[in-house]
């Protein structure tokens, strides 16, 4: 093992043991280099006042060299906020421009030790960080029955993690933390498991409520006591997208300092919440009482980065960090807040008006991009596939009967012909 992986372990064995022994293989294994290209070229970044001949980028007239069939359409930015490498964490003022956004919109965090979000490329980049880091063969990945079909791919098929399904439903349509602490204490004889949230899910469109959050911190809390060791990840990708009465804050905030048995980890970032899809900017932040502890968890991510895409790019993360910047940032967000709530509210109206008779029930959706049918009498795939052919309606089609429907990229106005035509769809499978 490499001097320095073997140091930062040791760091989080004095620091805190249990997120130690989180660590898969690869993570106890990963360091950032301290005397490669990078630190180097930082070094000269700091003293070459002369020459710097270190950094793989070409220069002219002192600036980062680039095309003018480039530089013209982006002339607002300065080259040097375009063109050469983003450090691995990313660059520093968005790091901190985005803690004290997290900060803002989830108060909980006030006085709670966490570390300083590294900026990722977008959400499956953190998620993946954090397969590669806390996942090995056979270990327990907890997540329920209506889920994001990539989680199989990210922690199943690339770090082989048994995924543990529970139903995210109980019989009353809330969200089920009994389910959630069964699959957790099941792990007890592994000593460790991971736990994936979700919210607002995907692909349900469902956010929990206070007193199911609640229940959910306390399953997690009841499985850290049984001497189980929990990485839990929020997956906050559609984050603020929150339309009626929820949770309005991630539960990262709550989970850090809970128990040291559990390490909180958020995924976010500016693809959704900003409206920003292709600019593929993310972050992953953890959690730990520890300083060491938090460091050396920065440290070996910087590693997985390194590893992997060495850094994010560099002009998305100085789009974002202009718009964020903005005066006008809060109120153009929140216009589009108030169109995505509308279609929330319409499709919901819709499902309520009883003109789709009982083809069909709806999961509760309350948040987010999506909402779900259930269908009663026909298959998901037969009548995605039946839509799509003779009516030109794309939707997916989620196992037998559940039927996934992005309200997001559907104007408000059209909402009603839409489900007007899957009703048709129903009843053309039904007579046929």
């Amino acid at each position: 093992m490499n001097p320095l992986a073997g140091q930062l372990n040791e760091q989080m064995q004095a620091g805190n043991p249990h997120i130690y022994n989180m660590l898969s293989t690869l993570g106890k294994e990963i360091y950032f280099p301290k005397e490669g290209i990078l630190s180097q070229s930082a070094e000269a970044a700091n003293h070459a006042h002369k020459y710097n001949a270190t950094i793989g980028i070409a220069t002219e007239g002192g600036t980062p060299m680039h095309l003018d069939v480039i530089q013209d359409k982006l002339s607002s930015f300065q080259p040097k906020d375009l063109y050469p490498y983003a450090p691995p964490a990313g660059k520093p003022e968005l790091r901190s421009v985005w803690r004290s956004k997290m900060i803002q919109d989830n108060p909980s965090l006030e006085g709670k030790a966490f570390g300083n979000p590294i900026v990722t490329n977008a959400l499956t980049h953190g998620l993946s960080i954090v397969a590669d880091l806390f996942v090995d063969e056979g270990d327990a990945v907890i997540y329920p029955d209506k889920n994001w079909e990539n989680y199989d791919l990210t922690f199943g098929i690339r770090r082989h993690g048994v995924h543990i399904s529970y139903p995210l439903f109980t019989e009353h349509m809330k969200f089920n933390a009994d389910g959630l602490r069964q699959a957790l204490l099941q792990q007890q004889d592994k000593g460790k498991a991971i736990v994936l949230l979700n919210f607002p899910n995907n692909p349900t469109g469902y956010t929990p409520g206070a007193e199911e959050g609640k229940a959910i911190l306390a399953a997690i809390q009841d499985a850290a006591e049984a001497g189980i060791n929990v990485v839990v990840v929020t997956d906050d990708a559609y984050f603020g997208l929150f339309f009626e009465d929820s949770l309005k804050e991630s539960l990262f905030g709550h989970l850090c300092g809970l128990h040291p048995r559990i390490l909180p980890i958020k995924v976010d970032g500016a693809t959704k919440e900003e409206f920003v899809w292709g600019f593929r900017v993310g972050f992953i932040t953890f959690a730990s009482d520890d300083p060491g502890v938090l460091s050396a968890l920065e440290q070996k991510t910087l590693g997985i980065i390194r590893a992997t895409i060495s850094s994010g790019a560099h002009p998305s993360q100085t789009f974002v960090l202009e718009a964020l910047k903005s005066a006008d940032y809060q109120a153009q967000k929140e216009v589009k807040f108030e169109i995505l709530k509308g279609r929330a509210n319409k499709v919901k109206s819709l499902l309520d008006s009883g003109k789709y008779g009982d083809v069909w029930q709806y999961y509760p959706f309350n948040s987010g991009y999506f909402m779900c049918l259930k269908l009663r009498t026909v298959s998901a795939e037969a009548l995605r596939s039946h839509l799509l052919h003779n009516y030109g309606v794309g939707t997916i089609a989620l196992g037998e009967h559940d039927l996934r429907i992005a309200f997001s990229c559907i104007e408000e106005s059209y909402l009603e012909e839409m489900f007007d035509l899957i009703y048709q769809g129903i009843l053309d499978l039904q007579q046929s």
